[in-house]
């Protein structure tokens, strides 16, 4: 079927990715990203198992390699010189069956991380959790990372959201030096609430940093060096979860059930699979089981999103949504 109107028609197609079967693909609770390599290939993570996989345009599973960590919760696909890398925010812990998450059994609290590898699964660089007070008793919980790359004529700047932690985002050199943190407090919006994902803004002559500022239903915007230059999206969004640009296009995922599309002056050109109305439903994203248990949803359907929480596009202008709920959903929408 097509969603879409005019120049943002596609064919929605919710079966494409052919994944491996296991008992923990029905059970696992879906809550990663999605970056796509210059060669189209599909870079995500597994809905239960701790595995990054990468597809073929087709769905074909190329290669996979296990993960020493929670979650791909964000993943960030950048290039250093001929070289492609990926940027792997963990959060630190995993939801399983109920809505909290389970705290590791020797530390008592989380900490996540962020950390570059390689597309087959080596390490290249951690970076240590910022020196900061609100970290010494408290949670680090990084959920997206962005790099304000060479190749866009950027200074390889490594930002980092706490989204799920101290609501903050931290600066660090290329070499993982941190420099500074900024938490909305710099203009006039205010606070982040879940500043759950960041993205460097190349369309225009100066990059700028857009921040989805979910829990407070907005995008926050700041030049390369940290300064705040605007805020919007009041009237537009309800939970702006995930950002990629498509052309002059800006494609944001609403984990509340849709997909926004705005122009290169922050402007609303349409939503997408609109289903907003479903996170009113008891258990959201999931249902509940006649005991309250959290289970995979009956309400999904076709042409209407119901927690997209990660996307990717590809150089077709192919658009990759990842679901949050149990047993996931990942979609495919072929640009037409």
């Amino acid at each position: 079927m097509r969603i879409g109107t005019g120049i943002n028609t596609y064919e929605w197609q919710e079966n494409w990715v052919k994944y491996p079967a296991s008992e923990s693909l029905q059970s696992g609770w879906s809550h990663h990203g999605v970056a796509i390599s210059e060669t189209g290939d599909i870079i995500t993570y597994h809905p239960g198992d701790p595995t990054v996989m990468i597809f073929d345009q087709e769905g074909n599973l190329k290669s996979s390699w296990d993960a020493n960590f929670a979650d791909a919760h964000g993943i960030t696909l950048v290039k250093d010189g001929d070289t492609e890398f990926l940027w792997i925010a963990d959060n630190g812990a995993k939801r399983q069956a109920g809505y909290q998450y389970e705290y590791p059994s020797d530390m008592g609290r989380i900490e996540g991380k962020a950390i570059k590898m390689t597309l087959d699964g080596r390490m290249v660089l951690q970076l240590a959790q910022p020196d900061r007070p609100k970290y010494r008793d408290g949670d680090y919980k990084p959920t997206w990372v962005a790099v304000n790359e060479a190749r866009n004529g950027g200074n390889e700047d490594v930002w980092v959201a706490d989204g799920y932690g101290q609501n903050e985002v931290h600066r660090y050199t290329k070499n993982g030096d941190y420099t500074g943190t900024i938490d909305g407090t710099e203009g006039t919006a205010g606070h982040f609430n879940c500043p759950h994902a960041i993205f460097v803004d190349t369309r225009k002559n100066d990059p700028e940093l857009y921040v989805a500022d979910r829990g407070n239903g907005r995008i926050q915007v700041y030049d390369m060096d940290g300064s705040f230059k605007r805020s919007f999206g009041d009237d537009i969004f309800i939970t702006p979860s995930g950002i990629v640009t498509d052309g002059d296009l800006m494609v944001v995922a609403e984990l509340n059930a849709r997909i926004t599309i705005l122009d290169m002056d922050d402007k609303l050109v349409t939503y997408l699979g609109d289903n907003h109305q479903v996170s009113d439903g008891a258990g959201w994203p999931n249902e509940l089981d006649s005991v309250g248990v959290p289970s995979r949803t009956s309400r999904l359907e076709a042409g209407k999103f119901n927690s997209p929480h990660g996307l990717g596009v590809d150089g077709d202008g192919n658009l990759y949504v990842a679901e949050w709920l149990i047993g996931g959903r990942f979609t495919r929408l072929a640009k037409i």
